[in-house]
């Protein structure tokens, strides 16, 4: 992991449309003009994100938003550990299986209404009850059997049997209850206009300019932030973020490798290398009619893809060839779960073993069906677009079709037979379950795999570190014979930001989509 910072003597400060922005270039703007007051260090930075819809920890705990805003009973630190946030101190009996919380004194929700034990029941209740709630993360808190508050600074929650990932979940953002008993959490408008208890209170959300604005909180619990401001670009494509860094309209980026190269060693920018546990690859919808009937044919695929060339080509060499869903963690990297690569002669081979046989156009085809499925990708998402074309582009060759669909939003009810996706577990691998364990939360393409299954309660449930350790080793043996994902990559995570942004710390493995920069916020500064 490396920082390369550029010599900023000489960069210019471009004019930035954002009218609830003051001092983002070299001064203060006062009835617009620049003044020089604030020459030597900037309150505002200004992020290029992506499109939100919206800021609600239980419907969007993907982004940077819900971390700034709201607080959870622990949070992670930099080595991703979940530590104590609202909680000053917890307890656990084994015996019973509770845990025990004890709250902050003192603490506020950002409109000035006093935190206490009642919003985090009203919260893990809404996870664990609500029926209608339209979250992937249910699956996580399904070991919970009751919730109880037995006065304002002390929550007791009660587990139906020990779950090794439990204080991890428990970072999930509290929610206030003053505000939202009665509400219908998915559709309230709350979720454009959040009060959390965090590091930065919103303050507007523009959505014409495409803008959410946030300012600090002075009377956050914890260390107050050096920056006041954060202005938080909705963004789309990848060029555009790339553009406004250029331009001055930004301060801070994630970019895909190829655009990130291009600001490496450059003049009044800094650039970031994080380790990331993002990885991407073709997710195939199990319950289409082609993978019904071909779902044995998955890992074969894998034989026929170069992905040491995919890496050197669309990612710029920043990455590793993926062959697990958990490779990068600590529990995971089994190396007996790599067991395929670049072959095509063994491909050929396993492809008639299973009863492919190329017909006079050169694509195999078995019970008279092609070997012809379709992959929806976000025509926004460019490094995506690029690694598809490239796998349809091998897997052509080869004599398989994959036929790559751009959509602008993704359609589950449109046929396709899987899409372009990226996952993480950057912190416990327990973050598996809900995306491969049959009929879990997460899981929208339908995975099922008995010993999938096994392995992942195993995990979820061992004692033990090199119990679960083992448990996870199996899930990969398990997963890599019988895949629901053509895995292809792990990012690399390259931020790009303007030469007077310090803080930022490394230390982190982020997840997916680089999540995870703004862990630390609280330490950073920024001059221009």
């Amino acid at each position: 992991m490396k920082k390369r910072t550029g010599n900023s003597y000489g960069k210019k400060c471009a004019a930035v449309t954002l009218a609830a922005v003051t001092a983002v270039c070299t001064g203060a703007v006062t009835g617009g003009t620049i003044t020089a007051f604030a020459a030597e260090e900037n309150k505002t930075l200004v992020y290029a994100g992506e499109s939100e819809s919206t800021i609600n920890p239980l419907l969007n705990n993907h982004d940077e938003l819900p971390d700034l805003i709201f607080s959870g009973l622990m949070k992670y630190d930099a080595n991703g550990k979940p530590v104590e946030d609202l909680a000053e101190s917890y307890t656990f009996d084994k015996d019973t299986n509770t845990y025990t919380f004890k709250l902050r004194d003192g603490v506020k929700w950002h409109d000035g209404e006093d935190f206490n034990a009642e919003d985090v029941v009203y919260t893990y209740k809404e996870l664990t009850e609500d029926e209608t709630l339209g979250a992937s993360i249910t699956s996580n808190y399904q070991d919970i059997t009751d919730i109880e508050a037995p006065d304002d600074k002390t929550v007791v929650f009660t587990l139906d049997q020990y779950d090794a990932a439990m204080l991890d979940y428990f970072t999930m953002g509290i929610l206030p209850e003053h505000l939202l008993e009665g509400e219908d959490i998915n559709t309230t408008s709350f979720n454009q206009n959040p009060v959390g208890t965090g590091r930065y209170k919103f303050e507007d959300w523009d959505a014409t300019g495409g803008m959410i604005t946030l300012k600090r909180n002075e009377d956050y619990y914890g260390k107050v932030p050096n920056i006041e401001t954060v202005v938080y670009r909705t963004v789309s494509d990848e060029t555009t973020k790339a553009t406004m860094l250029q331009s001055g309209e930004a301060d801070l980026a994630w970019l895909n490798s190829n655009y990130a190269s291009q600001f490496k060693d450059k003049d009044g920018y800094n650039y970031w290398e994080f380790t990331t546990a993002d990885y991407r690859g073709a997710a195939m919808d199990m319950s289409t009619d082609f993978w019904k009937e071909n779902g044995d044919s998955i890992g074969v695929l894998n034989y026929a893809l170069d992905k040491d060339s995919i890496i050197a080509g669309v990612l710029a060499g920043q990455g590793e060839p993926a062959y697990s869903p958990i490779q990068r963690n600590p529990l995971g990297t089994d190396k007996e779960a790599n067991i395929y690569s670049y072959d095509l002669d063994t491909f050929a081979k396993k492809m008639e073993e299973l009863g492919w046989k190329k017909g006079d156009d050169g694509i195999y085809e078995r019970n008279g069906q092609k070997f012809h499925f379709t992959i929806q990708v976000r025509d926004y998402e460019e490094e995506r677009v690029d690694i598809a074309n490239v796998m349809s582009d091998m897997l052509k060759q080869a004599g398989v079709e994959m036929e790559v669909k751009l959509v602008t939003k993704f359609d589950w009810d449109a046929g396709y037979n899987g899409f372009l996706a990226g996952y993480s577990t950057q912190f416990d691998p327990d973050m598996a379950y809900v995306n491969f364990v049959t009929d879990a939360s997460g899981n929208n393409m339908h995975y099922s795999n008995a010993d999938v299954d096994k392995y992942l309660e195993e995990g979820r449930h061992g004692e033990t570190e090199e119990a679960r350790k083992k448990s996870y080793g199996e899930f990969e043996k398990a997963y890599a014979q019988a895949p629901g994902i053509l895995l292809v990559a792990y990012l690399q995570g390259d931020y790009v930001g303007v030469s007077g942004i310090s803080g930022l710390d490394t230390t982190r493995v982020l997840g997916h989509h680089s999540v995870g920069v703004m862990w630390n916020i609280e330490d950073w500064t920024i001059t221009k």
